[in-house]
């Protein structure tokens, strides 16, 4: 998958890495793609509705090396 930037969310509980992602995509233009590397497994969850919410489309999603992989593109 392409993406444009990325941002590793490693080692942050909840709500950390949301609140990281938001600030991330805040500086990404519309239909740019976001990668996000977590280790929490609750952003599972908490990824799927806080792209539901903002209107940011979660593309993709899976593991890589026991860590979880989020794709976000910017609505």
């Amino acid at each position: 998958m392409e993406f444009n930037k990325e941002y590793d969310a490693s080692g942050l509980a909840c709500p950390l890495p949301i609140v990281k992602t938001k600030k991330a995509l805040s500086d990404m233009t519309s239909g740019q793609v976001l990668k996000v590397t977590t280790t929490d497994p609750g952003s599972v969850c908490d990824m799927a509705a806080f792209a539901e919410q903002t209107g940011n489309a979660l593309i993709e999603q899976g593991n890589e090396a026991s860590k979880f992989v989020f794709y976000l593109r910017k609505a």
